[in-house]
Parts: C-alpha cells; structure tokens; sequence
C-alpha cells in the first residue's frame, strides 16, 4: 500500500490520543471548499480540515482561529491562533491543517506532538492515514 489517504470533502469525527473528546469536523478536500473554509461565518461547531494545505489566511473573517498544521501521520506540527486579517507561514513538514475557534483546541488537548485520527462515515473505525509498513 502507499501510506496515503484519499481525503473526500464531508464530515467525520476528531478523536485526540490520549483523550475523549469527540469532535465534529468538516472535511474540506478540493478546490472549492478549500478556498471557501471558514470565510463568511459567524463561528463554527467543531473543527474544518483543510487537506492537502500547509498554510492559511484570515483575511475577511470575523473571528478568531487556532490553527494546527498536522504531517501525513495527523501528528501536529504547531499550533496558533490567528485573529482576522492575518497571513500564516507555510509549514514545509504540514500536509493538512485543522481550524477551529480560538480557544478550542486547547480544550481539546491538541498541541504540538499530539496524535490525531478522524473518523468518517464511509470507512469502519478510526482512519487516518495508512501505515507504511503492514
């Protein structure tokens, strides 16, 4: 197998290692609700994946974000928070980037080094990205 997954856009679950909270996600995987993400809303309930993406902006959003940039593995490489009208840096090692309210994702327990997984509708159990070596 390669290792990789292909991410569809729709929703899932977010699951944190270590942790029990259950987080709703948006899953955003082609052009259109990539570009759109977050802009135009009042907040969100959850969290948006951005794949494949390694950096975002804030420009014309009316709130606050933290922003964890995540490798292939969904292990997080950063975490920020970003208020409107700003420009992130591209991370070289993020493939996907996981947005949510500002706040939220301490709450969550997702920081730097954190193991991430996402459950989706179309697959059993936990998915992430599959492992290189079976």
């Amino acid at each position: 197998m390669s290792g990789r997954r292909r991410w569809r856009d729709g929703t899932g679950v977010l699951r944190v290692a270590g942790r029990d909270a259950a987080v709703p996600v948006e899953i955003a995987a082609t052009y259109g609700p990539r570009r759109r993400g977050l802009l135009g809303r009042e907040g969100i309930d959850g969290a948006m994946l951005l794949t494949p993406c390694n950096s975002v902006h804030t420009f014309r959003m009316r709130f606050a974000i933290d922003v964890a940039y995540l490798d292939r593995e969904l292990r997080v490489v950063q975490v920020r928070t970003m208020g409107p009208g700003r420009l992130g840096r591209p991370r070289l090692r993020a493939r996907h980037v996981l947005e949510a309210e500002a706040g939220a994702m301490t709450e969550w327990g997702v920081v730097a080094g954190a193991r991430l997984t996402i459950e989706t509708a179309g697959t059993a159990g936990t998915v992430g990205p599959e492992p290189a070596d079976r």
